[in-house]
């Protein structure tokens, strides 16, 4: 597919140093640091694989990454590792190692916030662990040494990805087949974006979904490595952006064929998502 050049202005990365190079600038994008595209499961990372004409692997810690371009920009495409100490070292290593100038993960989550439904999508602004607990010698939730909770998503960066989810729901689920639309009940997905939390535990229960919607009611989805990726890209004044495709509620009633979902459904979001955001 023909190089888009629909991005004109040139994104502010907040801290990142003015010498470093910009993602998507007017300078020209093939000349600008990489930016890493990250995804949880195997089936999200080989649609977005499927995006890039020349990619490469090079091994580093344990992890393939995929070197190559996506419509003329440098990227690296990874899989995050499952929980938050395998999703730091992916994000240390993207930035260390390959110089990303900002990391746009894709993924899927269990919904919690009222009216969030499977087949949704999330784009996290902000972050939050919820199984840090270092009270009585910090608030419950506050990461120690840091003095807050939460970390934002990137601004700039968010505001383009959302627009591309928005982009995506238009047609996407039209041309899923009746069977998918039926068996998962996608009917009118929307797009939402808020707080997006993270913990080292799978949750699959209704007692421990009640919980955290009652500790944070403001909670969209959890999953289980965003929260890191954001404090590491915290640390070293890197943008990020997160897009989770809702795959159930993460309680009693969370029998959804997963590798169905997955293959049927979530993998397809993420692959249009990302083509969408860099054909802008």
């Amino acid at each position: 597919m023909a190089r888009q050049s629909r991005f004109h202005s040139v994104l502010e990365w907040g801290t990142r140093s003015s010498a470093s190079p910009c993602f998507w600038s007017n300078a020209g994008m093939k000349d600008t640091a990489p930016i890493a595209l990250v995804a949880a499961l195997h089936d999200e990372l080989a649609s977005v694989l499927e995006l890039m004409p020349d990619e490469h692997k090079q091994t580093v810690g344990g992890r393939e990454f995929w070197v190559g371009h996506l419509h003329g920009q440098a990227v690296v495409a990874v899989l995050s590792g499952i929980g938050k100490v395998a999703a730091a070292t992916t994000a240390t290593l993207l930035i260390e190692r390959f110089g990303v100038g900002g990391i746009v993960f894709t993924g899927v989550a269990g919904g919690l916030g009222e009216g969030v439904r499977v087949g949704d999508v999330v784009v996290a602004r902000s972050f939050l662990q919820h199984d840090m607990d270092a009270s009585p010698l910090f608030p419950r939730h506050e990461v120690p040494g840091y003095g807050r909770s939460r970390f934002d998503a990137d601004a700039a960066l968010t505001d383009r990805l959302l627009a591309a989810c928005h982009h995506t729901l238009t047609y996407l689920p039209s041309t899923l087949t009746a069977s998918t639309v039926h068996t998962f009940g996608l009917h009118g997905p929307r797009v939402h974006q808020g707080l997006l939390v993270s913990g080292d535990r799978f949750v699959a229960t209704t007692t421990e979904s009640q919980a955290l919607q009652a500790a944070l009611p403001d909670a969209l989805a959890v999953e289980m490595e965003g929260a890191a990726f954001a404090q590491v890209c915290h640390d070293f004044g890197v943008p990020l952006a997160v897009v989770r495709t809702i795959s159930d509620r993460a309680d009693d009633a969370a029998h959804v064929d997963f590798p169905k979902f997955l293959r049927e459904v979530a993998s397809r979001y993420s692959g249009a998502i990302v083509e969408s955001l860099f054909s802008q």
